[in-house]
C-alpha cells in the first residue's frame, strides 16, 4: 500500500507542478489584460523545441546539468517567441484574443507535426529522449524509492518568486493595474502596452517550461500527433478555479493532479485500498480515469463561475485614444 501510494505521490507532483507552471502562464498575461487561449499551442511549440534539442544533446558527451540548462532554456525562449504572435497580433493591431490563441493551438500541432515527419524522413512522429538527468532519485531506508525531478524545485522557486513578483513589487502592482484599469494607468505614465507585452512573454516562458515539466518525467518519447492532450485547457481551468492567484492557483494544481495521477495507478492503487480490482472486463480503463480532470474541471466551474473575478479589463484592447 506505501508503495501504491508512492507512486501516486510522485505523479501528483509531477502533474501539480506542470499545471501550476502553465497556469501562472495564463495568470500573468490575463493579469496585463491579455487573455491567452493559445497556451495549448505555446507549451506544443516549447515542449517539440526542447526535446528536439535534448534528443540531439543526448549523443553528445555534454555534463547533465548543461544539458538540463540548455533544455530548459530552449523551452522558455521558443515558448516566449511563439508567445509574441499572440502580443503582436493583439496588442498592436488589437485582435480578437480568443481567435487569435485558437489559431496558434492549430498551428502549433501541425507545425510540430509536419516538422518531426520532415525530420525523420517521414518514418516516425515521435522524438525519443534520454530523460535521466531531470530525474533525482529517493531512496528510503526500508528500499522504497520515490522518483523527484528537477522541475519540482523550479517550479517551488516560481511559486515564491511569483507570489512575491505580483504582491511586493512594484512591476506587479503595475501589472495588475493594467488589467484592472488600463486607462487609468495610462494616465499616471504606465505604459500599458510594454506590460502587456511583459505579461505575455512571462506567459511564453512558462507556458514553455511547463510543458516541459509535464512531458518529460514520466515518458522517454513525444508524439507530436497527440500534442500535449489538452493539458493548456486544463490549465486555464485551474487558473480560473484559482482566481488568478499564485498559492491558490498551486492548491487547486494538487487537488487536479490527483485526478490525473489516477489514470496511471488506479488498478493497483484501488485493488490495495479497496480490494477492488478495476478492469477493462469490468468497464474501468485508463482513458475513463484521463477523463476526470476535465469532468471535474468542468463542474467546479459550473458551481464557482459565478464567484470568479477576472481582471476586469481583460480581453479588451486598449486604444490610448479613447480614453
Amino acid at each position: 500500500m506505501v508503495g501504491q501510494l508512492l507512486v501516486l505521490l510522485t505523479y501528483m507532483l509531477i502533474f501539480s507542478i506542470a499545471l501550476m507552471l502553465v497556469a501562472f502562464g495564463g495568470m500573468f498575461s490575463e493579469r496585463s489584460g491579455i487573455i491567452n487561449i493559445g497556451l495549448e499551442g505555446i507549451m506544443v511549440v516549447g515542449g517539440f523545441s526542447a526535446l528536439l534539442v535534448l534528443s540531439w544533446l543526448n549523443k553528445t558527451s555534454l555534463p547533465s546539468f548543461l544539458v538540463i540548462i540548455i533544455a530548459i532554456l530552449t523551452a522558455i525562449l521558443a515558448g516566449m517567441v511563439y508567445s509574441l504572435l499572440l502580443a503582436v497580433v493583439c496588442i498592436n493591431f488589437k485582435a480578437d484574443q480568443t481567435l487569435v490563441g485558437t489559431a496558434m493551438n492549430l498551428l502549433s500541432t501541425a507545425l510540430a507535426l509536419i516538422l518531426t515527419k520532415r525530420l525523420s524522413g517521414g518514418v516516425s512522429t515521435s522524438i525519443n529522449y534520454n530523460k535521466d538527468a531531470f530525474i533525482i532519485p529517493l531512496v528510503f531506508k526500508n528500499g522504497l524509492t520515490i522518483n523527484l525531478n528537477v522541475f519540482l524545485f523550479i517550479g517551488l522557486f516560481i511559486l515564491v518568486l511569483a507570489l512575491f513578483l505580483l504582491h511586493k513589487t512594484r512591476f506587479g502592482l503595475r501589472l495588475k493595474s493594467c488589467g484592472e484599469n488600463p486607462s487609468a494607468a495610462d494616465s499616471v505614465g504606465i505604459n500599458v502596452r510594454k506590460y502587456r507585452y511583459a505579461g505575455v512573454l512571462i506567459s511564453g516562458a512558462l507556458g514553455g517550461l511547463g510543458s516541459l515539466a509535464y512531458i518529460l518525467p514520466t515518458q522517454s518519447f513525444w508524439n507530436s500527433a497527440s500534442g500535449v492532450a489538452g493539458f493548456g485547457f486544463l490549465a486555464l481551468a485551474v487558473m480560473i478555479f484559482g482566481q488568478w492567484k499564485p498559492l491558490r492557483i498551486f492548491v487547486v494544481a494538487l487537488l487536479f493532479s490527483f485526478f490525473m495521477s489516477l489514470s496511471y495507478i488506479y488498478y493497483d492503487f484501488f485493488d490495495a485500498l479497496l480490494h477492488i480490482k478495476l478492469t477493462a472486463e469490468t468497464g474501468v480503463t485508463k482513458e475513463l480515469f484521463n477523463m476526470l480532470p476535465f469532468i471535474a474541471s468542468l463542474i467546479l466551474l459550473a458551481f464557482t463561475s459565478k464567484k470568479s473575478r477576472a481582471p476586469k479589463a481583460e480581453g479588451i484592447p486598449y486604444d490610448k485614444g479613447a480614453r
